[in-house]
């Protein structure tokens, strides 16, 4: 379905300079316009030139990550103006079109805990533009995205920025002229938190045919997720966040790649203490706004856009997730882990869904399925049953953090640490 759009009369502003601090702490949401010849500034902090690492992402690039943008000669700027990509739930229209541009990711020369970025835009009203920044731990791992100053909970040896256009009216679009990064180790590290699990409410996705919010043309049966919030959003074809869903029995398991936002808000990463989430920053950790709206009226029982809530859900399953690895037949409760928020070894399936086993052998029984591109944390490896995959022929099994077990010869690369012998 496509997006309905509120008529905004445009107003076209003159070049700003927007300064954004990329962080994990509490964070501001996009930059709206401001009034006309006004440059913007957001918490600027002063950085010692000798110890900063400055460079600007290439705007020029735009290939198969990024999602309705479109390079012009007057900058970068939304392809399609009319049309929006990311689903704020199932069926309902977005109530704005939306691009993003993914930019490379940057090795540092050395390691650092913060990165600002600098926009130069011509943002109209109804219009806003983000930069989000995230970066490699030295342990393993990608930081969840951040707006504005990315502090980070360890150093990060490599550093990648996308940029978030989104426009209310297709004749006032934004348009990004420059972006600017600047990484320094001048900010104060806290040690790394555990892993989080949630108890929260399932729905199919379905959609075949549509596109995610990572521009992923959704297939048949296909194994992947949505979570409403674009701060654990991966790139398509990648794992970068993963989650293990579990149904409340524990009987079935399966870890899958986080590619779409949704269902109902796309500011609400729920998994965050309060210091840290966007939004809704009074409800419990763990809690999603779209469950208290249900249950408990929160915000008038309506979501970020207004619309009433109509179910609980913190999480949607793509098809291939919902029936084949969990074999739900009807939306449900269930046990969610977001990996990203972890530490240790992980393993990436490079060919899938691959039998998740209670043990090492293709002859254990199958309790649930690991998506191709998931990142699965490793706790330690058994010899086995010799298994011909498609990246080694190995005896190697790997030991799950739910003590269940996959072949080694399915996992593409191994990061976070060295794996022990169980």
């Amino acid at each position: 379905m496509r997006p309905r759009h509120r008529r905004i009369r445009p107003v076209l502003l003159a070049s700003l300079t927007l300064l954004l601090i990329a962080a994990l702490l509490p964070t501001a949401g996009p930059v709206p316009a401001a009034p006309s010849g006004v440059t913007a500034f957001a918490g600027a902090v002063a950085v010692a030139a000798d110890t900063a690492e400055r460079w600007s992402v290439d705007l020029s690039v735009v290939g198969g990550d990024d999602v309705n943008v479109r390079r012009t000669p007057a900058g970068l700027r939304l392809r399609d103006p009319r049309s929006g990509v990311a689903r704020a739930a199932r069926g309902t229209p977005h109530p704005a079109a939306e691009g993003m541009l993914l930019g490379a990711p940057r090795t540092l020369a050395r390691p650092a805990t913060r990165v600002r970025a600098e926009v130069t835009a011509a943002v109209a009203a109804g219009a806003t533009v983000e930069t989000q920044v995230r970066g490699w731990r030295t342990g393993g791992g990608w930081t969840e995205w951040r707006a504005t100053t990315a502090v980070f909970d360890r150093p990060v040896t490599r550093v990648q920025a996308r940029l978030v256009l989104t426009a209310r009216d297709s004749r006032a679009v934004p348009t990004v002229r420059g972006v600017r990064l600047t990484a320094d180790a001048r900010a104060a590290i806290t040690a790394a938190s555990p892993g989080r699990t949630y108890r929260v409410f399932a729905t199919r996705i379905g959609l075949v045919g549509e596109v995610t919010a990572n521009g992923r043309t959704i297939q048949p049966r296909d194994h992947f997720v949505a979570l409403p919030s674009r701060r654990g959003l991966a790139p398509n074809n990648t794992g970068d966040y993963t989650v293990r869903v579990c149904t409340t029995s524990g009987s079935r398991c399966t870890y899958a790649p986080v590619w779409d936002v949704g269902p109902w808000n796309t500011r609400d990463d729920y998994w965050n203490p309060s210091a840290v989430r966007e939004n809704w920053k009074d409800l419990p950790q763990g809690r999603p706004q779209a469950q208290a709206a249900y249950q408990n009226g929160y915000h008038g029982g309506r979501d970020q856009f207004g619309r009433v809530v109509l179910n609980p859900a913190g999480i949607d399953l793509a098809d291939g997730t919902f029936w084949d690895a969990l074999l739900l037949t009807t939306n449900a409760w269930v046990d969610v882990a977001y990996l990203w928020t972890g530490s240790g070894p992980h393993g990436v399936v490079g060919d899938g869904p691959l039998n998740i086993r209670v043990g090492a052998s293709t002859t254990y029984a199958s309790r649930g399925l690991a998506a191709r591109y998931a990142n699965v944390p490793i706790q330690c490896y058994v010899t086995g049953q010799n298994v011909a995959g498609p990246f080694r022929t190995t005896n190697r099994w790997n030991r799950l953090a739910t003590g269940q077990y996959v072949s080694h010869a399915y996992i593409s690369a191994v990061y976070g640490g060295a794996v022990p012998h169980c």
